[in-house]
Parts: C-alpha cells; structure tokens; sequence
C-alpha cells in the first residue's frame, strides 16, 4: 500500500511499546488493521497518550492510512491523542455510585487534585458505569507504565474507593481491588433457598467462591471440562440441537435465540468462520459478566472452545471491556493455561479439533456493545454499529459467518452440553428458560449478582437480598436501556413476556432499586447525559435526538420550559418517537426508554408552582 506517513519520529518508548504487540511478520499483505487497538493500547500503557510519533509508526508497522488510525484513536475514551497526566482517576457519577457517594468523592478529590486535567502528573476525571455498582462509589485507575508488561498493564479498580485509596493508587502504590466473590447468598454452607415451591439451586455461580479462579486443576475438581469432553464425544451437531432445543435465549439483552445463531454459522459453506465473545459489559447497573470472569474464568475459556468447535470457527475472539483490568488478567492467565494443557489449539484435548482464543480489549465505549460495533472495532475500525443486513451469522468479522454471545450465555453452555437441553427448558416457559442472573445494587441490604429461575418473581428476588427496601420508590429494571418499575408492580414474573406485559424488560439483568431519598430528576438527566455521551454519532436520530431529549429534560426540571410543559413532554415524545423508529441501532432505539418510563410514571415529583418537576437540588 502506498501510504504517506506523518514525519514525526516515536520514542524509543513507544515505538518498543508497538513492537512487542506488532509482529515482525505480518505475511505477504504487511496488513493487520485488527491489531490498531492493541497498539494504541500498548502506547497508552508506556506512555500515557498517543503522540503524532506513535500514531506514525503504528500506521507504517500496521499499512494503515494515518487519518484513518487517527479517526480510530480519537473514538475511544481511553485514548488520548494530546498529552494529559500518565496517571489518571476514572470516577463514577453514573445512577448507581452518583446515588451512593460518587459525587462526594468527586468533590473531595477535586479538592486535592484541582478540575479534571488541571495538572500533568496526575489527574482525574468523571466516568460513566465501571460495573461495579454493588460497592458503588466505584473508580478505575489508568497508570501509564513502560516497565509494565504490554498485556498487564499496571491500570487498578477500587470499590467502594474513598479519596485516600484514590491518591494512593494514583501515586503507584498497589490498592486492593474489589472482591471478585459476589454470588446469591443462598450458597456456601447453607440450605438451598425456596423460591415457591422450586429450590434455588445455583448452576452460572456454582464455582463463584468455590474454585480457585487461577488454578486450572481446582477447576477441574468442580467438573470443569466435563462439557467439552462431552461436546467432542456427541459432535458439533449434536451440541447445536441442545442448544436450540434447550431455547437459550441471549443474556445481554436482546434475547435473541442462541440456536438459531449457532444453527446459521455451523450450516455454512464457508469455510472460515468466527465465534466472538462479547465482554465488553457497560449498560449502566450490570456488572454479572465482570464476576464470572474475575471468579471463574476457565468456564468461559471451556464454554468458547464448546461453541467455537460446534458451529466450525477456528479463532474465537474474547472482546473485553478496558475497564476490568482484574477480569482481562484471570482470562488471559486461563487462555495461557488451556493452550499449555492442550485445551486450546491444533488439537483440543487430543480430538484433532482447531481452536483457539484471542484476547482484545476495548477502550471505553459503550456502543460497542452492539454486534456490529464490536466487530468494526476488533478489525481497527471506529466502533460504529453496521447496517443490517446482512447479519453477522452471513456478514459478520471479517466479512465470514460470525456467532456473537455474551458472557452470561456462553457459560449456560456448559450446563446445556452436559445435562441436555431438554433439561435446561424444563425450568421456565415459552422463551424464557434456564436461570438468569440479575445485578443488585441500589438501596437493598446486599448488593451483588443473584441467580434464580426464569419465572421467579421481582419480589422473590429482593427477598434473596434482604427483602424489599424501605421506602422503595422505583426500581431501574434492565439497565439505562431499560425502564422504571414502580412498588406496586414487585409480584411480576421476570420472564421475557411478563416483564414485556407491563412495559419493562429484563435487559441485562440491572435491578437498581432507589428509595425516595434519591433526586429522581437528577437521575434522569444523567441517563438522558449519557447516552448523549455515548451516541457514536452516525446516524441523525441518534446523534441529534439524544441531545435534544438532554436538553427537554434539563429545561422541565429547571423550570425554563420553552413553550410550556405540555409542549417539551410533547418534544419528547416526538424525539422518542423518532429515535426509536429509526436508528441504526439499539443505543438510539432504547435511548428513550428510561426516561419514557419515568415520566409516564410520575417518578420526577410533583410540577412546581412555577410549573417546572420539583426534586431538582441544583
């Protein structure tokens, strides 16, 4: 390729930071566009931003054109293309910690460090969700280090932090991370809990606090490999029937049916295909996919490698959020141990089956999380949704036959592959089947990641929690995506069709539950912010509607209507109208959604004299 490169000249720091992620011999092309992130990653990790020296000799090493990459590395949040501090404090003020101590530390460490960017050692900026919730408030420390191994990079996670872990991480020191074990209280050495008449019985977070999530033979121990032998004895088509007989439906949302996914890839004459796990968990509230890595990490190597061999993909992609530094080590250690026990490779536990797993991580945005976005991005692309179709399982990585899951519904495969999927459907109804797991956080008595059957009740679950908070006032149901759900409403049945009967959704399993204490306007006009934020800004509706919809809701809860309020409520039914209908994707489709909800619901207070919602404290 004929490319004109910028003059500048890199570091002798980066350009070692690009060259221990950059293979020498990249093949008769010279071009690997998949590998940009994971050089930019490596820069940021020596040196803190991404220098027009850098930028230069990552396009040269990788033939890429430099306003391409340049339009790559100002996508993400985690990249810098102009100098800032090596160090910098990612705070949570997103719903869960802003509600629960986010904004008083913010306010403290702003007293100690100055406004955001102010000095170049250190510094700290807001952040939305790190998936943390439960020990909200949360923070993600990114550490530029160049003696740092390129794929450990020296970046921490404190939660719950308070100012002095937060200026003592920033200083290098090493700050404990959050406990990885958070599983349903109902396990370790007591009697299984009753949900109705069907006892809690644990199957996702069995091993959660049990096995050591380092140590492959503990793994082992608990029944781990069980499904991939299992899976090699019946054959790949075998295990594509329990799948779809047992209606696994997708866990990150739009529980779309995993058979059928599986079913379109594995029949394909293709002959390259990829298998790509979605672990880039960032719908504000949900932090379940982040526990079972941190806590279980060979499960999710052995449900890839199940998944991979049965539709026929050599590679599998693990795409992981570039906030979970602690998940992105426990899965890297596990992929190295599974390789050098054979688990992984050219012959997968002596079956003379291909596959093995790539790690990549993302570097902070949250449309990614959309199939399409993700796949730009894992090919060096900016991580913008794709139009569809064609679907990924025709068009997808790489332009070949692609199966995107998430975390939570790769590991039910386990279960599937080795009680059978008849088993897995007998729990539930209709599409609902199997257990799901649910993210606590808010005012209940113990946050963290519960799993119960499809079917068991909003009630029966924060029952599992402590029971229902006092002076529950509303519950986030599904994430920012999703929609509010009110006290009297507890006794629905979280189930794809019941949740649907009463319009909410389970989503991603978010159940933030606040009490009347809470600024409800100021949460609405955080999650209106955010996806603000977020919009990756390609298509109108999108890109204008969610600033419009900001923007309504400021003016109502200030008082400042322009026209009155019937007339912004009527603007932002209008814009909700048209973010929903036409988007390209789900970020502007359900961008709506929660704020919708809310105000159907009467969440934001009473209208004030002056006819503006009171409950707004600023």
């Amino acid at each position: 390729m004929d490319l004109r490169l910028l003059p500048d000249a890199p570091t002798d720091a980066e350009r070692a930071a690009i060259d221990a992620v950059v293979p020498r011999d990249l093949g008769s092309t010279g071009e690997r566009r998949d590998l940009l992130l994971p050089a930019f990653h490596a820069v940021m990790d020596a040196v803190g931003w991404i220098s027009r020296g850098a930028l230069g000799h990552v396009c040269e090493r990788l033939e890429v054109p430099p306003a391409e990459a340049y339009g790559v590395a100002t996508f993400y949040a985690l990249f810098s293309v102009t100098p800032r501090a090596p160090r910098i404090a990612h705070v949570c003020d997103d719903v869960a910690c802003a509600a629960f101590g986010g904004e008083d530390l913010c306010a403290a460490i702003e007293e100690r460090l100055g406004p955001p960017g102010e000095r170049e050692d250190v510094t700290w900026t807001r952040s939305p969700c790190l998936g943390m919730c439960e020990r909200a408030p949360a923070v993600f420390l990114q550490r530029a280090d160049p003696d740092a191994a390129t794929e450990e990079p020296a970046h921490a996670q404190i939660a719950p932090a308070d100012v002095t872990a937060v200026l003592e991480g920033l200083g290098g020191a090493d700050v404990p991370g959050p406990d990885p074990v958070v599983a349903a209280p109902q396990t370790r050495g007591t009697p299984p809990r009753t949900n109705g008449t069907r006892p809690q019985e644990l199957h996702l977070l069995s091993r959660v606090g049990v096995v050591d999530p380092a140590d492959l033979d503990s793994y082992r121990a608990a029944g781990g490999y069980a499904g991939l032998r299992r899976a090699l004895h019946v054959g790949p088509a075998r295990v594509v029937d329990e799948i779809t007989v047992a209606s696994l439906t997708g866990r990150g949302g739009a529980a779309f049916p995993t058979g059928t996914k599986w079913a379109a890839v594995a029949g394909s004459p293709e002959p390259d295909k990829y298998l790509v796990c979605n672990a880039d968990e960032s719908e504000p509230g949900t932090f379940k996919d982040r526990v079972l890595m941190e806590a279980d990490p060979f499960a999710l190597v052995e449900a890839m490698t199940v998944a991979g061999i049965a539709v026929g993909a050599h590679t599998g992609y693990l795409y992981i959020r570039g906030e979970y530094p602690a998940a992105e080590r426990a899965i890297r250690h596990a992929v190295d141990a599974a390789r050098h026990h054979r688990l992984l490779g050219d012959d997968v536990m002596g079956s003379g089956r291909v596959f093995d797993i790539e790690v990549r991580r993302g570097a902070g945005a949250y449309i990614c999380g959309e199939e399409t976005a993700l796949m730009n991005s894992l090919e060096g692309r900016r991580g913008e949704p794709r139009a569809k179709p064609p679907f990924p399982t025709v068009s997808g990585l790489f332009a070949q036959p692609t199966v995107i899951n998430n975390v939570e519904t790769l590991v039910n495969v386990l279960r599937i592959v080795t009680e059978g999927g008849p088993a897995f459907a007998s729990a539930g109804s209709g599409r609902s089947t199997g257990t799901r797991l649910f993210c606590l956080s808010g005012v209940v008595a113990r946050p963290g990641v519960y799993e119960v059957g499809m079917g068991t009740t909003l009630r029966e679950l924060l029952d599992l929690a402590g029971g229902v908070p006092d002076r529950l006032r509303t519950i986030l149901l599904g994430g920012a995506a999703g929609s509010f759900v009110t006290p009297d409403q507890l006794d629905v049945r979280l189930t794809l069709e019941d949740t649907r009967e009463i319009g909410a959704t389970l989503g991603s399993g978010v159940v933030l539950c606040l009490d009347d204490t809470v600024d409800m306007a100021r949460i609405l006009r955080r999650i209106a912010g955010f996806f603000r934020d977020e919009s990756c800004g390609q298509c109108v509706p999108c890109r204008v509607g969610t600033v419009r919809q900001e923007e309504a809701l400021a003016r109502i809860v200030r008082g400042r209507e322009i026209g009155g309020r019937t007339t912004e409520l009527q603007l932002l039914t209008d814009v909700d109208r048209v973010m929903t209908d036409a988007s390209i994707c789900g970020l502007g489709q359900t961008a709506a959604s929660a704020v919708r909800s809310a105000l159907k619901l009467g969440l934001v207070g009473a209208q004030r004299s002056d006819g503006g919602i009171g409950g707004e404290s600023s």
